[in-house]
C-alpha cells in the first residue's frame, strides 16, 4: 500500500510517499480503507520526535474511510461500514487526566496517512451522514480537543465569555463553533486581518490585533474562560483579559514552552490554571453528538493529494491555514 512514511531521517528529510507492506486486523482489531485524512501540528513535531534509529513509522492522526476487513471477536462493525478514527489510544472514559498507557495515534502506533489502517475497533465510530468525506477526515483531533477543554475543563456554560489567542488553526476554529454553539459570547485575537474578518464571519463576537492592546481593544471586557494554545508569546495577556476568579485552560505553546508568572499577582486574582489535551472515547461520542445537533462541520483550508504532502505541510509551518488541511487518499473514489 501508498503511504506517507518517515525514516532514515530526523525532521522533513525524512518523509517520503512509498509502498509500505499490506496490513491484516488481529483479534480486536479492523481494517479501515481510508478515504481522506486531516494533518495536525502535531505531525510536525512527530518528524523531529521519531528518531532515524526508530522502525518507519506512517505518521497522521485523523482520517475517515469504510471498514473492509475485521479480525476474530469483533461483533460492534460491519464490513462497508463508514467510519471516523478517534486517535486517542488507552482512554476510554471521562478522567481527571489520561490513564497509564495512553498515546496518540501516529506515534509510536502507524497512523493515517496511508491507503489503509489497522486499529482496535473501540476507535472507529460511525461518520455522520451529513458530513463530506472530506469534511469527516479532518475532524477527530482537532475536535476532541476542543471539546475537552471547553467543557470538561473549562466547565463552559450558556452566558460565559470566552477568548481565543490565536484564531486559525483547527482547534481554534473548533473551540469558536462549539463556543457559539451553546451561546457563549466568544472574543478572538489573530495578528491576520483576514483571519480576524472570517472568525467574524464565523460568529466570533470581536476579533482584535494580536500585537495591540487587548484590554483597549476590547473596551475592558474581561472573559470567564481563555483556552491558550500559544504560548509564552501571548499567555501574559491572556492572563491579563482574566475576570478575578476566571480559568485559563492550555493545551499548546507554539509560539515557547516557558513563561514567568506574578504568582502574588495570580492568587490575588483567586486565577485557575488547567491543562488538558486530547480526550477520551467517551468525550469524542459527545463531541460528535454536539456536532450533530447543531449540525456543525469543520472549517476546510486545503485538501491536497497525498503525494503533494510538501506543500501542505508548508502551508501549515507558515501558520497560512485558517481551519484544517486535509489530504486525499490516492486511488480513492469519493
Amino acid at each position: 500500500m501508498k503511504a506517507l512514511v518517515h525514516a532514515d531521517h530526523a525532521g522533513f528529510e525524512g518523509l517520503s510517499y512509498r509502498e509500505m507492506a499490506d496490513i491484516q486486523p488481529r483479534a480486536g482489531e479492523v481494517r479501515v480503507k481510508l478515504k481522506t485524512a486531516g494533518l495536525n501540528h502535531r505531525d510536525l513535531f512527530v518528524l523531529n520526535r521519531h528518531t532515524p534509529s526508530d522502525p518507519p513509522l506512517i505518521i497522521g492522526s485523523d482520517g475517515a474511510g469504510v471498514i473492509d476487513a475485521i479480525g476474530e471477536g469483533v461483533g460492534n462493525v460491519q464490513i462497508g461500514e463508514e467510519v471516523m478514527i478517534n486517535p486517542s489510544l488507552g482512554w476510554q472514559e471521562i478522567s481527571a487526566a489520561p490513564p497509564q498507557g495512553f498515546e496518540i495515534l501516529g506515534l509510536p502506533d502507524h497512523g493515517t496517512f496511508a491507503e489503509y489502517i489497522v486499529i482496535s475497533a473501540d476507535n472507529v465510530v460511525p461518520k455522520p451522514s451529513y458530513l463530506t468525506w472530506e469534511e469527516a477526515g479532518v475532524v477527530s483531533l482537532a475536535a476532541l480537543t476542543a471539546y475537552r477543554a471547553l467543557f470538561t475543563r473549562g466547565r463552559l456554560q450558556p452566558g460565559m465569555t470566552v477568548l481565543i489567542p490565536g484564531i486559525g488553526s483547527g482547534v481554534a476554529t473548533f473551540l469558536l463553533q462549539f463556543a457559539k454553539a451553546v451561546q457563549a459570547t466568544v472574543h478572538v485575537t489573530s495578528r491576520s486581518e483576514d483571519k480576524c474578518k472570517r472568525a467574524l464571519e464565523l460568529g466570533a463576537d470581536k476579533a482584535i490585533d494580536s500585537n495591540g492592546n487587548w484590554n483597549t481593544a476590547l473596551g475592558g471586557e474581561k472573559a470567564d474562560l481563555v483556552i491558550e494554545s500559544v504560548g509564552a508569546a501571548t499567555f501574559h495577556k491572556s492572563l491579563d483579559q482574566l475576570r478575578p476568579g476566571g480559568t485559563i485552560v492550555t493545551f499548546g505553546a507554539s509560539a515557547g514552552d516557558e513563561i514567568q508568572i506574578d504568582i502574588r499577582k495570580f492568587f490575588y486574582g483567586q486565577y485557575n490554571l488547567l491543562g488538558t489535551t486530547m480526550g477520551s472515547g467517551e468525550e469524542y461520542k459527545k463531541m460528535l453528538q454536539l456536532m450533530q445537533t447543531h449540525q456543525i462541520r469543520p472549517i476546510l483550508d486545503q485538501m491536497y493529494p497525498l503525494h503533494q504532502f510538501e506543500q501542505a505541510f508548508k502551508r501549515m509551518k507558515e501558520a497560512n491555514q485558517f481551519g484544517k488541511i486535509g489530504f486525499f487518499i490516492e486511488g480513492i473514489e469519493l
